[in-house]
């Protein structure tokens, strides 16, 4: 795989790029009606109800990283007012397909003129369209089923193009009132962006998740056919399962036993080596074996935090497990939140016993009783947001946005499998000679196996 920055590539960020991104979102935005429902910002809940339907209706004509965007934002509880993160969270995760002549200049660009006979079959139709690319199905010579994943043209101009666009959106929210700052949230969302478009970093990244998971059995990973991978495509087994929505009649063994494969899928490499699978949507989990096994789909938004991150998660989670407050503090500042104040502190307390509930309470519980999938996280959000409002504003390190998300994400699906299990002790067996010494280490050798660098 080869350098996507360099001079002569005719995708690369460029500046005629970003200025036709912007037009045509510009259009789609004016188009929807964005002028005349800004006009009505303060008019109340009617108001933020307009606003959010037309942006809404915005972004899903422009697809795109603007539209990926919008649906990772309704995935954070914390951020957006509820009528927003409703009508987000609609847009739909597939985009069309583009059609076969894009995909045969594609390949023929990726492989060469004659990349047709690399294949014994090659599917034409796409197997599935997303806001950044998609995936067709072929067969190679020795039999290997495999994905071909393809990213769509000039996508690196539409991320910086879009990335401005977002500020801009994110100004017309008429609820955020400054309880919670955005700005490193924005550069979190730009840089994870950035990084889905590095095909080369995703190959890096499933081999990380082999090594990482490799001790997990139950859990498969593609496997990458590096030879038929480049900047902008990549090829890797093709995995079969079921949609983890298929099980949720299923019987309540078999959907703990999902469940608990799901926990130590995301919890292994977080607690053992700062790393986690940033992207929650439920199409990156497939089932095998009629809920004997897991595949995990989807490699482009993968965070790789310092060892010390982790460490206050362990930190707070004992704080919140013997109420100690001066404890909770200084995880927080571990964490590096700015201008810290004890009633803030209290604030960020109320949010921290909602995450870290399920896995304080030693019994076999459900992840949070009553509450829907959709709805986890919005009531406890909204009382934070209020509370920062007096209380506030605050700053949030930019890591807590995709761990937020995750965990969000990860409950969520626990909810929908109504999953009955005793996550206390899941998370201390997780624990297991845990120091973030031991994990700088352990990060720091699958790192450098993966040709991946440490995080500063």
């Amino acid at each position: 795989m080869s350098d996507t920055s360099r001079p002569d590539d005719p995708e690369r960020n460029r500046l005629t790029g970003r200025l036709a991104r912007t037009a045509k979102v510009g259009v789609n935005l004016s188009g929807a009606g964005i002028a005349f429902a800004a006009q009505s910002l303060f008019g109340g809940d009617e108001g933020d109800q307009k606003t959010a339907k037309a942006l809404a209706a915005a972004l899903g004509k422009s697809k795109g990283p603007l539209m990926k965007v919008a649906q990772l934002l309704s995935t954070i509880p914390d951020l957006l007012p509820a009528e927003y993160a409703a009508e987000f969270a609609q847009l739909q995760a597939e985009a069309p397909a583009m059609g076969w002549p894009f995909v045969r200049r594609r390949m023929r660009a990726e492989l060469g003129a004659g990349w047709e006979a690399k294949f014994a079959t090659f599917g034409k139709e796409a197997a599935h369209a997303a806001s950044l690319g998609q995936v067709h199905r072929a067969t190679l010579h020795d039999g290997r089923e495999v994905a071909c994943k393809l990213q769509y043209p000039d996508m690196a101009s539409a991320v910086e193009s879009d990335v401005g666009q977002l500020r801009t959106l994110l100004g017309l929210f008429k609820r955020m009132d400054g309880s919670i700052d955005p700005d490193a949230m924005v550069e979190e969302i730009t840089d994870r962006l950035r990084e889905e478009l590095d095909y080369a970093r995703e190959a890096k990244h499933i081999a990380l998740y082999r090594q990482m998971l490799a001790g997990k059995s139950f859990v498969t990973c593609p496997e990458l056919v590096p030879e038929l991978s480049t900047d902008r495509l990549l090829t890797m087994t093709w995995l079969s399962g079921d949609r983890l929505t298929a099980f949720e009649a299923a019987p309540q063994e078999t959907r703990n036993r999902i469940a608990a494969m799901l926990f130590w899928t995301w919890w292994t490499p977080m607690n053992s080596y700062a790393v986690i699978h940033g992207d929650p949507h439920l199409g990156n989990y497939q089932v095998t074996g009629g809920g004997e096994g897991i595949n995990l789909l989807d490699f482009g938004c993968v965070r790789i935090f310092p060892p010390r991150f982790v460490g206050g998660v362990v930190d707070l989670y004992r704080a919140m497990l013997h109420d100690d407050f001066d404890a909770a503090y200084a995880a927080y500042e571990t964490w590096g939140f700015e201008n810290l104040s004890r009633e803030l502190a209290e604030v960020l307390n109320v949010w921290a016993r909602f995450i870290y509930g399920p896995i304080i309470d030693d019994r076999v519980r459900t992840v949070a009783d009553g509450v829907t999938a959709g709805e986890y996280g919005r009531k406890e959000a909204f009382r934070v947001r209020q509370l920062l409002k007096e209380k506030g504003p605050v700053k949030i390190p930019r890591e807590f946005v995709f761990m937020d998300r995750a965990a969000i994400g990860l409950g969520a699906a626990y909810l929908r499998l109504g999953a009955e299990l005793n996550f206390h002790r899941l998370f201390e067996e997780s624990l297991e000679g845990f120091t973030v010494e031991t994990v700088a280490a352990r990060q720091s050798e699958a790192l450098a196996a993966a040709g991946l660098s440490s995080p500063a």
